[in-house]
């Protein structure tokens, strides 16, 4: 899988390569640009909105407007750049899903995973998945939903930087902030997950008493982990970290990085219908018209 927030200019000379023949009408091309970037856009997605399928939606949004804009690219920036600022400038200002707006301060949710009784894990008969699969989704599931206790830029930017690895360099230009804001914002977002994760959650600091295994028949009860439909643990998983590059920011007075290890273990997530998706709506009159596609 090519990453788009790689250092390296191969991908966007690629990419400018495929804008040019989709502008001249090459379906082909702009499907495979599309594809090139869905996922990345829909991995950004999903850390902001946290539902998957919330997430897709946006992703197609996203998509959208790319598409529409695609003949404005005149080449001035690298097209990583004005493809993913039309991309987190829609995160930061789209309208908020069901599970943002039940977004909480650190504080009550720690008090709402506190509230959630310790019990045994269920019985694994009659479970149409295993029992180890429940409690990786309830990790997931758990430690996705502090996300949302950042605030919207502080959470966008600790996904850029502490979980895709995207260096300061192209963060700031995807950004149009400074490469000293950019590692400033994504050092007290460090800051404020650390702190929280080591006051609650047993995977950061053993001496709390919060465990995965112990909540997950609670999430369970309580309507956050449902069996039938797994939001985080999908059949033949990729991590982050085996497709984005290494965390590439190393800050001289936070040394704690045990917690983003757990975030760039979370899998990365493919939209359930890409290429369905991209090839109905590449079918549409209306886009192939404006497009003028083959």
């Amino acid at each position: 899988m090519i990453n788009p927030f790689s250092e390296t200019a191969e991908s966007n000379t690629t990419d400018v390569e495929l804008v040019d023949q989709a502008n001249s009408g090459d379906r082909a091309a702009l499907e495979q640009l599309i594809l090139r970037h869905q996922a990345w856009i829909f991995n950004i997605a999903v850390r902001m909105v946290f539902d998957p399928h919330d997430a897709e939606e946006v992703t197609q949004e996203v998509l959208v407007k790319v598409i529409t804009k695609l003949s404005t690219f005149e080449g001035e920036s690298k097209f990583r750049t004005w493809l993913y600022r039309i991309a987190t400038n829609h995160v930061l200002n789209v309208k908020r899903r069901k599970s943002e707006t039940q977004a909480t301060t650190f504080a009550d949710y720690g008090a709402a995973i506190n509230s959630t009784p310790d019990l045994e894990l269920p019985d694994p008969h009659g479970l149409s998945v295993d029992l180890p699969i429940l409690v990786e989704e309830t990790k997931n599931s758990c430690t996705m939903g502090m996300l949302l206790c950042l605030d919207r830029k502080q959470r966008l930017i600790f996904t850029l930087g502490a979980i895709l690895g995207v260096s300061d360099a192209v963060a700031s230009e995807v950004l149009e902030m400074t490469s000293d804001n950019f590692r400033q914002c994504l050092a007290r977002a460090r800051r404020d997950l650390y702190s929280f994760m080591n006051h609650q959650c047993g995977l950061v600091n053993k001496n709390n008493p919060c465990r995965c295994s112990k909540k997950t028949r609670g999430f369970i009860e309580h309507g956050h982990v449902d069996p039938a439909r797994l939001l985080f643990v999908p059949k033949n998983v990729e991590r982050v970290r085996e497709v984005a590059d290494d965390t590439a920011h190393e800050i001289d007075d936070f040394v704690e990085h045990q917690h983003v290890a757990i975030f760039r273990e979370h899998p990365f997530l493919q939209p359930a219908d890409e290429i369905g998706w991209v090839r109905r709506i590449l079918q549409r009159p209306d886009f192939q018209r404006m497009l003028g596609l083959n």
